[in-house]
């Protein structure tokens, strides 16, 4: 099974035709129904081996709530983590951690308006550990104890989640959304809720929302792994059939997203909005249908190829050297109602050019309404989605669970398709060359229509920016129908990347590494080439070139002129061709390949399928030889990223982060801010960087290659003798240096204010210099995972202070050996102190006595789970082999790793606790600007009001 590699399509205007042939079902999918309604599905899929992903799906979400329920579908999902049957209060997480299991990263879940779904992967690798999946299921299924004490700890976690979405985009959200969701219900069952109801509910009102929906005829279970399919079947009739409904079950209602004969028009605006934009909705007139004839999935791939056409419009729009704006999109699909899809559009612009860009979106789809498309263009995108399905098809025996078990959750809550990529290959292949230019024509005229029609926009609150009114809004879609439009012009057609060359290169050297099974090639002109076949993808190879240097051996002043420039490089485009003309060349192409000049090296990165690899060849090379030198580009670049970056500093989070950054950072000089100011960009040499990036990239021996996965050796010698080893070479080898800059030292509390809403960020901090030793530098990274459970089981479980939070440590060898260390964590202003003496003081026991044995167990039995994942990933490997080259580290490494956690002791986390923990604490904190306890109270007043008004 593989999911479908365009969006669903299928709208209502097309009414389901039930006479013809449906859509298969994969047959590697054991489905069945249990007697009483529960549904499950089953797959055995050996990759990661000896794991199992399981998913408990619900069509129950935040529509079904009572009015004095509301948010109570997601606290529900909350208290399946704090007490079940078998796993009282919070035994639940600490037994899944205890078998390999990581809280949030791993083990997980979430609420939606008509849905929840649970998620839980589980390793294999002991007896019990299949069965005590199953009966985590069984417990979130139907088990759930719902104790006064827990649901009242767990109100301030849920309160803390729903702080964390305070802000700009909240305000605006909550004024626009009424014209969004018009006359719905969706409108009023945010799955957030409201916060007086989480506040004061009474615990027996989500006990009854348990009782009515969390019930077998409206759930499913999907088990994906690495199982014996007959052996799960007989387990899940065992443990889920017993299991009864409810005699009088409430009706499971769907609900609708209605329409209307006006076009709505929201014009929002926030003095702390950081981005400005626009969006247009167009809804269908039906209730959206899924597939379900051949004929459907057909004439969803026909509005596959229109939504691909278009967007390549304007995507051309935005490389262009006048961009109109930094992003935008048009597609159809689903709306925040299941039952409901759109025609949509959307665009991020400068301050004040929201209109603008409405008009131009709305332009570009009334241009291919008009005229439709190019038959260029309907070979293109035709070549990009058959090129996607090739490439799924030839990974389909390589798909991990949990890439595969998405599918069928879909399929039980929306009744999407899952035909399996083989049967969906089969038919894009069988249809794609039947669509002509007549059907994707006819589509747009089919989703544009002149009611229904709601308009988004917003942006920042500036005195010197007016905002459009409704009525200029209007006029826009009137001037629309007689605006004086040309036919798209197609470019030229690309035919090749490169000019034809002959190269001499050699190989004069190969080292084989039997440990790692790599071969290192050095070629004539210097270069090194480290290869690994691996068989973890059919189709997938990963590469990399690294370069010691980076901007660390460009000069103050230089780098002063140019650190802004090196990311715009690449929007010239390569050997003569623009973005765009790129885009055209590449399409239908598995392939991508960038470059890039960081602060230590300078290299190239990419990833290709086996059959495009000399098209990736072919960018390497002219990224190396051929890159293109355009300040047209470079100012519309600075355009984009002006549009993004204006007003950022509004957001409290970035303005906390950069100010910091910046008092971290005052004595170095190279350090003039996170984003680049109206200034930066006047001091930023285009053509200085340009010139540095052509230098640095003119000596190819200075780099080595890394290329990692199903590598066809006679091919890829082949390409490598021709195009890396016919690379310039010339010029001395490089390596990166320490600038000498260190940030500033000593014990330090630092106290930023920003944001008007109740919310601050913890900052605890350590570091330094040290002598660099890799066994502490293993125990301090260790240690930051057991503190991360620590601050979790104290902050949020046991003072409800926090949805989230941890710590992180380590060491690093390169420009100079330093050590850090830091706890972080998001919370109430008002709890500020409090949390930040309790996480310290956890810290301290740990100095103190060190950790507990069973919290350096699970921090092991995660990385394990982890580990033995990640030595089937190719992107794993390429990391690996190449850390060598830039840090000089034990090249073996990446085969040590388990035994390295073996080998670690609750002595050598405290010896590294002590060492560094110690002393020279520094703590960075965000607090709301004043006045903020005002407002608080305020709100609070208005929530009793507000919850008076509920009950009455």
């Amino acid at each position: 099974m593989k999911k479908r590699l365009i969006p669903l399509m299928i709208v209502s205007l097309i009414s389901p035709r039930f006479f013809g042939q449906n859509i298969p079902i994969d047959p590697s999918v054991k489905i069945g129904t249990l007697s009483n309604g529960m549904k499950y599905y089953i797959k055995k899929n050996t990759l990661p081996e000896k794991k199992v992903d399981f998913r408990l799906a619900i069509n129950v979400g935040s529509i079904l709530e009572d009015e004095n329920q509301r948010g109570l579908a997601h606290f529900m999902e909350h208290m399946n983590f704090n007490g079940t049957k078998n796993f009282p209060d919070n035994k639940l997480v600490d037994f899944l951690q205890s078998i390999g299991v990581k809280f949030g990263q791993h083990l997980n879940a979430y609420t939606s308006f008509d849905e929840t779904v649970y998620m839980l992967p589980v390793p294999l690798d002991k007896p019990g550990n299949l069965d005590a999946g199953l009966k985590v299921m069984e417990d979130w299924a139907f088990n759930a104890t719902l104790s006064d004490k827990q649901i009242n700890k767990e109100r301030g976690v849920v309160l803390e989640e729903l702080r964390l979405g305070l802000g700009a985009d909240k305000r605006m959200q909550d004024k626009y959304l009424p014209k969004q969701l018009y006359k719905s219900q969706y409108a009023e069952r945010l799955p957030m809720g409201k916060k007086e109801v989480i506040q004061n509910f009474k615990p027996e009102v989500i006990r009854k929302f348990h009782q009515d929906w969390y019930r077998p005829d409206l759930m499913a279970i999907v088990v994906v792994g690495d199982i014996d399919v007959k052996d799960v079947e007989k387990k899940i009739k065992n443990n889920f059939e017993k299991y009864k409904n409810p005699l009088h079950p409430r009706e499971r209602k769907s609900f609708n997203l209605p329409n209307h004969k006006e076009t709505l028009v929201a014009v929002e605006t926030d003095p702390d909005a950081t981005s400005s934009g626009v969006q247009f909705i167009i809804k269908d007139t039906g209730i959206y249908q899924p597939d379900i004839t051949i004929e459907q999935y057909n004439q969803s791939i026909v509005e596959g190829l229109v939504n691909i056409m278009l967007n390549n419009r304007l995507g051309e729009l935005i490389n262009s050297n006048n961009p109109p704006f930094t992003y935008g999109a048009v597609y159809h699909g689903g709306t925040y109602a299941r039952s409901k899809e759109a025609f949509q559009g959307s665009a991020i612009t400068k301050e004040g050019d929201q209109l603008n860009a409405l008009k131009i979106l709305l332009e570009e789809v009334e241009r291919a309404k008009r005229f439709g498309f190019t038959p260029s263009e309907l070979e293109r995108a035709k070549t990009q989605i058959l090129s996607s399905y090739e490439w799924a098809y030839h990974n389909r025996d390589k798909n991990e669970s949990g890439d595969l078990i998405g599918g069928f959750v879909s399929n039980f809550l929306r009744n999407e398709p899952i035909p399996g990529i083989a049967w969906e290959f089969e038919q894009v292949k069988k249809f794609l060359p039947t669509v002509t230019l007549t059907k994707t024509n006819g589509i747009i005229e089919k989703l544009v229509k002149d009611d229904s029609r709601v308009v988004v926009i917003t942006g920042p609150q500036k005195d010197n920016i007016t905002m459009p009114t409704e009525a200029m809004v209007l006029e826009t879609f009137d001037q629309l129908k007689l605006a004086d439009l040309k036919p798209y012009e197609e470019r030229n057609k690309v035919e090749s990347l490169i000019k034809p060359f002959k190269s001499e290169g050699k190989i004069t050297k190969t080292d084989i590494d039997v440990q790692l099974g790599t071969t290192t090639w050095t070629l004539s002109n210097g270069v090194k080439v480290t290869f690994k076949k691996t068989d973890f993808k059919d189709d997938e190879i990963v590469f990399a070139a690294l370069s010691l240097g980076g901007s660390s051996i460009i000069s103050d002043v230089d780098y002063n002129k140019t650190q802004f420039a090196f990311d715009a490089l690449l929007e010239a485009g390569i050997a003569g061709l623009s973005k765009t003309d790129l885009a055209h060349y590449l399409a239908g192409k598995q392939v991508s390949a960038s470059s890039y000049i960081g602060g230590l090296t300078e290299g190239i990165s990419g990833t290709s399928s086996k059959k495009d690899l000399k098209t990736a060849m072919e960018l390497i090379y002219a990224c190396f030889t051929d890159l293109n030198y355009n300040p047209d580009s470079f100012n519309a670049y600075k355009i984009k990223k002006s549009a993004m970056l204006t007003n950022l500093a509004s957001d409290p989070e970035y303005y906390f982060s950069s100010e910091h950054a910046k008092f971290v950072n005052q004595k170095n000089p190279r350090f003039i801010g996170l984003e680049p100011t109206e200034k930066d960009w006047v001091n930023t040499d285009y053509k200085k960087a340009y010139d540095i990036y052509r230098k640095k990239f003119a000596n190819a021996g200075n780099f080595q290659f890394y290329f990692v996965g199903n590598i066809d050796e006679t091919q890829f010698k082949n390409e490598v003798l021709h195009y890396l080893a016919g690379l310039p070479a010339s010029g001395s080898p490089s390596t990166f240096k320490d600038t000498g800059y260190r940030p500033i030292e000593g014990e330090y509390t630092k106290v930023y204010k920003k944001g008007k809403e109740p919310k601050s960020l913890v900052n605890i901090s350590y570091s330094g210099e040290t002598t660099y030793n890799e066994k502490e530098a293993f125990a301090l990274s260790a240690l930051g995972e057991v503190v991360t459970i620590k601050v979790l089981e104290k902050l949020r479980e046991e003072e409800s202070g926090i949805y989230g939070g941890g710590a992180s440590g380590g060491m690093s060898k390169i420009p100079y050996s330093t050590y850090s260390f830091s706890i972080n964590f998001p919370c109430g202003p008002e709890n500020v102190d409090r949390l930040t003496k309790s996480a310290t003081a956890e810290l301290q026991k740990i100095i103190d006595n060190g950790p507990e044995q069973k919290d350096l167990d699970k921090y092991k039995e995660g990385e394990y789970n982890e580990y033995k994942t990640s030595l089937k990933d190719n992107g794993f490997w390429l990391q690996g082999i190449a850390q060598n080259q830039v840090d000089g580290s034990d090249k073996h490494d990446i085969l040590n790793y388990q035994d390295k956690i073996k080998a670690l002791t609750v002595k050598d986390l405290q010896n590294v606790a002590r060492k560094y923990l110690s002393k020279g604490r520094n703590i960075a904190i965000l607090m709301p600007e004043d006045g903020w306890e005002k407002t608080e109270k305020a709100d609070s007043k208005k929530e009793i009001k507000d919850s008076a008004g509920a009950k009455q």
